[in-house]
């Protein structure tokens, strides 16, 4: 069989993901299309506006779509075709279910952020954990996408990385604090044209230029500077396949959709379009260099993938071809940087009950938090990023035992929820078992025992647990 059609079989599975398991999906979950959204029951012309099913979907691609799903795959193609087989699999089985999830409990939610959705179905203590633990993720997410960002455009100017900084941090305040349609609804869809011509336009240049898909490709699992694939590699490539940050951006967006219909096309369908383009640069990552030590060279000790995205882009589009390429690549962090530190506005607007309508109001709370912003960004970005991978996947898993708890309140098929739900925990308890720097640096095999175990006794938690909890109805909360 050709190399390439790895790639045609990769792609026809995010597609048949969405088409059969989406459908799967929204029939267990039962979107009701006569149902008044939030969008259209309790419009305030800042947070609460309705926009078409097109451009919601526009936007949710872009608010999901941050450094990961190139930054990661490029990483992850570190490991070997494990890297292609976890952003099909993840993607359709774990992170669209996560997406789909996330924002459909959010709209029958009245628009309420992730943790009053984890505290609705899984309890008010991990409620309250939850507000700090979503906001702490979110002014990292939003630190880590001002960093990669001017990193790029500092690369492709040759002016200094602070200047970029320092722009990208004023257009986040902006976003922040306007209504949402202002900026984020009018621009977002001139930047997915820039998203589409980086993805596809690097992906046929690679074709026409005759480079072979997967060069020297062995299906045996790589372990680049010794650290195991497992779960490394799950950790690694996260926005691609699977992400709990998504679960912060689903509810933004859960407060614009005027139709539950349109669910599976705006939460599950963006996510698997999110996957395409992970699929693509773990083919760029695979089939650009020669094989992974060449790739290992070309990101060099500190794995700096910004420079990976310029060489690739630069070499297979030519300068101008590339510059907009990369261009491209900068739209996906800064587009998620925005609504991260806007989540943060909304999900502590929420929690304390301020209304959010006028100007200083939203002042009050984007001020604060973009002073901590500005302060983190002195951090060196590798232990920024280490601490984002990890509290990423841990969001993802409780989101998806919330929405496991959901459906089981309520006698529905909880196992397309619960066993993605596990098999994350699994991955970031093992991951923080095993991690040397920022965990506990247990041995491998100590790490794999404790995290299984976690996630089986969570698995458990909810089979007993779960069943005595009678549902509250949807539109009470």
């Amino acid at each position: 069989m050709p190399s390439w059609m790895y790639f045609v079989l990769a792609l026809a599975g995010l597609l048949a993901g969405y088409c059969v398991y989406g459908a799967i999906v929204e029939k267990v979950f039962g979107p009701d299309p006569n149902r008044p959204t939030p969008a259209c029951k309790m419009p305030d012309g800042v947070d609460y506006v309705e926009m078409s099913p097109t451009k919601v979907f526009l936007i949710q691609l872009l608010n999901i779509a941050g450094l990961g799903p190139v930054f990661g795959p490029i990483l992850g193609a570190l490991y070997g075709p494990i890297a292609l087989l976890w952003v099909v699999i993840g993607c359709v089985f774990a992170g669209a279910v996560h997406d789909y999830f996330s924002g459909m409990l959010s709209v029958r939610y009245n628009g309420k952020s992730v943790p009053d959705i984890v505290g609705y179905n899984l309890g008010d203590l991990i409620k309250k954990l939850m507000r700090v633990f979503a906001v702490v993720l979110l002014i990292l997410v939003g630190v880590v996408f001002v960093a990669g960002p001017a990193g790029l455009l500092s690369q492709l100017t040759g002016m200094h990385s602070m200047l970029f900084v320092a722009i990208i941090f004023a257009y986040y305040f902006l976003a922040t604090i306007l209504p949402v349609d202002k900026i984020i609804g009018r621009v977002y869809p001139f930047f997915a044209v820039l998203l589409v011509f980086m993805a596809v336009g690097l992906l046929g240049a690679l074709a026409f230029k005759g480079y072979t898909f997967y060069s020297n490709i062995e299906w045996t699992m790589h372990s680049p500077s010794g650290l195991p694939a497992w779960p490394l590699v799950f950790i690694t490539i996260a926005c691609g396949a699977c992400s709990g940050f998504h679960a912060t951006q689903s509810p933004l967006m859960a407060r614009c959709i005027n139709n539950e219909k349109h669910g599976r096309k705006i939460f599950y369908g963006a996510m698997i379009a999110e996957g395409v383009i992970g699929l693509i640069w773990v083919t760029l990552g695979m089939s650009f260099y020669s094989d992974t030590a060449a790739l290992a060279a070309a990101l060099g000790p500190k794995g700096n993938a910004a420079l990976v995205v310029n060489n690739i882009s630069v070499e297979l589009l030519g300068v101008f071809g590339g510059a907009l390429a990369v261009l491209g690549v900068v739209v996906l962090p800064v587009t998620s940087g925005d609504t991260a530190f806007r989540a943060a506005r909304l999900t502590i607007a929420d929690a304390i009950g301020y209304d959010q309508r006028p100007h200083k109001n939203r002042l009050m709370i984007a001020v604060p938090l973009f002073v901590v912003g500005v302060a983190l960004n002195f951090i060196p970005f590798g232990m920024l990023w280490r601490y984002f991978g990890f509290a990423n996947q841990a969001l993802a898993a409780i989101m998806l035992w919330a929405a496991a708890a959901y459906l089981l309140h309520r006698g529905k098929f909880h196992w397309i929820a619960s066993v993605p739900a596990c098999f994350m925990t699994a991955v970031s308890a093992v991951y923080i078992c095993f991690e040397k720097t920022m965990g506990f640096g247990m041995s491998y095999e100590l790490s794999n025992i404790v995290g299984i175990a976690i996630a089986l006794i969570c698995f458990a938690l909810l089979l007993t647990a779960g069943r005595k909890v009678q549902p509250t109805d949807d539109l009470s909360v």
